[in-house]
């Protein structure tokens, strides 16, 4: 009797909803930071002692309640969505190991959040708590990303996948990657010392100032587009594939974007609105850098005729 497998098209569709999901739940995140509704739902997993849902109460008021519920609401949705994903890639046949390993991150990073707001909220927002409940989403957008490639895949054979892009570009990417992961940790820390901390009661890092931070992420910031500029430079000498190319003009632009954003927000003061898209921005900047990254390699078969050695010749070459 054939065995049941997966349709391609089915896992596809779950791999976008968990990249849109793991972005999602850190900017509802940030809306509820803003809005001041960190502590709408005072306990946890309950909303309230007694009830798992919000209920009136003279000290909290309803807003500030449903902004938090619908929060963890979004999480428990996450879960589903990611669960979803792991049963998916046991039932793909032939059986894809990668494909497998990194659907089963999904449910466990969404498990790490719980965890993490939980004791963000037994903890009274403390910053120190608030940043590593948002910094978790990094690598769960990026893993959801590679996972949505792998998906995508699924109908080209084998699961082997080999370079696109010589030695040199990975490793100029992988740079490129860990500067970005450094510009998000100090952007946490602008945010831990800034006005929006989810509570009016909640104390801030006093440790160091907003202008000093902000300083540090900016100079980060022109440290990224700098690479940025030598990685463009290194892919036209290389004849990067058209895929590369393409994501890495993608890469810029958001960039770009986010950057000119940033400087609004501070120049305004840093207005609740412009705080929610800002994070936005950082997951969407992820997630285009984790996809200029996925197209470093391909499934062997896609690739012209002499595999691996005949796109990554002139990448050698220009060494």
């Amino acid at each position: 009797m054939t065995r049941w497998s997966t349709p391609p098209v089915l896992m596809r569709v779950l791999a976008v909803l968990a990249v849109v999901g793991q972005g999602g739940i850190a900017v509802t995140g940030a809306v509820v930071r803003v809005t001041g509704s960190g502590l709408g739902c005072p306990t946890w997993p309950e909303c309230f002692p007694g009830s798992l849902v919000p209920k009136p109460n003279p000290e909290v008021a309803a807003l500030h309640q449903w902004v938090e519920f619908s929060n963890r609401l979004l999480g428990i949705g996450l879960v589903l969505v990611t669960g979803a994903c792991v049963i998916a890639a046991l039932f793909v046949r032939p059986r894809r190991r990668r494909l497998l390993w990194l659907a089963c991150a999904m449910p466990l990073g969404v498990v790490a959040q719980a965890v993490l707001g939980g004791i963000t909220v037994l903890t009274g927002l403390a910053w120190y708590t608030v940043a590593p409940h948002f910094l978790v989403s990094i690598p769960l957008v990026w893993l959801a990303v590679l996972l949505a490639r792998d998906a995508w895949a699924l109908d080209r054979g084998s699961s082997e996948r080999v370079p696109t892009v010589g030695r040199s570009v990975r490793g100029l990417l992988a740079v490129s990657a860990t500067v970005l992961g450094a510009l998000l940790v100090v952007g946490t820390l602008v945010t831990s010392a800034g006005p929006h901390a989810g509570d009016a009661s909640t104390p801030r890092l006093e440790a160091l100032s907003v202008p000093q931070l902000a300083t540090a992420h900016a100079d980060l910031l022109f440290a990224f587009l700098g690479l940025l500029v030598g990685l463009g430079f290194l892919l036209h000498a290389v004849g990067a594939p058209r895929p590369v190319v393409v994501r890495f003009r993608v890469l810029v632009l958001v960039t770009l974007a986010q950057g000119a954003l940033g400087g609004i927000q501070y120049a305004l003061g840093v207005p609740e609105v412009l705080v929610a898209f800002h994070v936005l921005g950082a997951m969407v900047t992820t997630a285009a850098m984790a996809w200029l990254w996925a197209a470093t390699t391909e499934p062997a078969h896609a690739l012209p005729s002499g595999g691996a050695d005949a796109v990554a010749a002139p990448a050698l070459s220009a060494r």
